[in-house]
């Protein structure tokens, strides 16, 4: 499982291992793993240009030991130092002894638009959201020369803690991070300005308390799976009831059934519409239509705005079991919730909830889910390319793994479905949450292999995306 710590618990533990160890060992660490990332990307260090943005902390330290190393191998390394009097010291010293330079203040745009790479090493964890100006100023020519990025740490200029990038901030191509992952690498949208981020470790494992955000990996999926034994038979698997659909939105109904058909359940209940019903039957006749036991429920999704479908989402959340809802049913969630539910709203139906603006939950999507948790009683997953999943015991997971080309009509009933298969197959909503994400989304990234897809592709990769999770667990 991927994990990130906040900036309080990384201090901690970054203060109870440098106890233990003789002074420097972290930065030299963090140094090493560094400058090895940097090699790996530039495919070989000799002959290349690096360019060092240093402030005056120990981000920059570490960026102008890593900045040594590379120039021990054979690139030409500059610093532009933005604080010159407050330069790490022995950062500085041991750039300049492997042959490395500091860059004039008229000789700045010069030599990022001859570099082959930029090293963000303006502030770390300890920096503050935004960039000062004459650090924006210096980003904005590498910006405007599109030099890649590596960032040391975090991008500098994102909130550490929450993914939030306030004007103006660093974008990276890749992120070299150190002893544990923070939250902004995370959640976007401070993960989509991190890039590809690369975790080295420092030794802080035995010192990390539990982490704040929890990110599953295909082998935590696959020990959440449910799977069936020699003795399960429809019942023991589960039984799901889907309350989708309208006259006006049939294919609703179609599609989160099929997202539950690609799941791990025994059975699916339609309970909707004549029409959208029969659509359902004639494409899969294994669905049973009407009102019967389950094990959990699926509501909302293409109900449309009918007055009258508030029932069908109040009955299903007067039931003694799991709930998910979706969409429009989201429309009807008006009170704190009892029992296991599971909101699945985007961000534009989570701005309707909490009444906001829709770009305030964009910037601030780790907030946002949380408030609506605690204010629903209810895990709340929140869809995007980061998908945040919050429940309101406080635990928090994300979900990175996709491809762009799930964005598309559709696709959120499906997910529904899948999530709904996996709490009538006995999952907590963290966990059917978590997990059915992450089955959606590599189901979406094996139909696609990088072309489009309709939300029918998905359901249909569904059992691929549950094969292709046990076969990385080896079960």
């Amino acid at each position: 499982m991927r994990t990130a710590h906040s900036v309080v618990q990384i201090r901690a533990a970054e203060a109870a291992l440098m106890a233990t160890v003789p002074d420097g060992t972290l930065m030299d660490r963090a140094a090493t793993g560094l400058a090895t990332a940097c090699v790996d990307f530039l495919g070989g260090a000799y002959g290349a240009d690096v360019v060092i943005v240093a402030g005056s902390g120990a981000n920059g330290g570490d960026a102008l030991y890593a900045g040594a190393r590379l120039a021990r191998r054979g690139a030409r390394v500059a610093a532009i130092l933005l604080d010159p009097g407050k330069a790490h010291t022995g950062g500085l010293a041991a750039l300049r002894s492997a042959g490395g330079h500091v860059v004039p203040e008229d000789e700045r745009e010069d030599a990022v638009a001859h570099a082959d790479l930029v090293l963000d090493g303006i502030v770390g964890i300890g920096g503050k959201p935004g960039l000062r100006p004459e650090a924006a100023a210096v980003m904005e020519v590498v910006e405007r020369y599109d030099v890649p990025v590596v960032a040391v740490d975090v991008p500098s200029g994102i909130d550490v803690d929450t993914g939030e990038t306030p004007e103006p901030h660093v974008r990276a191509a890749v992120t070299v991070t150190f002893g544990t992952h923070k939250v902004g690498l995370l959640v976007d949208p401070g993960a989509s300005a991190a890039g590809v981020v690369h975790l080295v470790d420092i030794g802080l494992g035995p010192y990390l308390p539990d982490p704040v955000v929890e990110s599953l990996q295909a082998s935590d999926v696959a020990a959440l799976l449910p799977a069936p034994d020699r003795t399960s038979h429809k019942y023991t698997r589960g039984v799901l009831g889907v309350v989708a659909g309208s006259d006006q939105y049939t294919g609703a109904a179609v599609l989160a059934v099929s997202g539950a058909l690609g799941g791990p359940l025994g059975m699916v209940r339609y309970v909707g519409p004549d029409e959208p019903a029969r659509l359902v039957r004639a494409r899969w006749p294994e669905v049973v239509a009407g009102e019967g036991r389950v094990q959990a429920w699926v509501v909302g999704s293409g109900l449309g705005d009918a007055p009258e479908r508030a029932e069908d989402v109040a009955r299903a959340l007067a039931d003694d079991v799991p709930v998910l809802v979706d969409a429009d049913g989201l429309r009807h969630v008006l009170a704190r919730c009892e029992g296991e539910v599971l909101l699945t709203p985007h961000e534009g139906e989570l701005a309707r909830m909490l009444e906001v603006e829709r770009s305030n939950v964009t910037a601030r999507r780790l907030h946002y889910a949380c408030e609506a948790a605690d204010r629903w009683n209810a895990t709340v997953l929140l869809k995007g390319a980061t998908t945040v999943v919050a429940s309101p015991n406080g635990r928090v997971r994300v979900n990175s793994v996709g491809t762009p080309w799930v964005a598309t009509a559709g696709s959120g009933d499906v997910l529904s479905g899948i999530c709904g298969a996996l709490l009538a197959g006995g999952l907590s909503p963290l966990d059917a949450g978590s997990v059915g994400c992450f089955l959606h989304e590599t189901a979406g990234v094996l139909a696609s292999r990088g072309g489009p897809i309709v939300a029918e592709d998905i359901a249909a990769a569904l059992p691929d995306a549950y094969r292709y999770v046990r076969a990385a667990e080896g079960t």
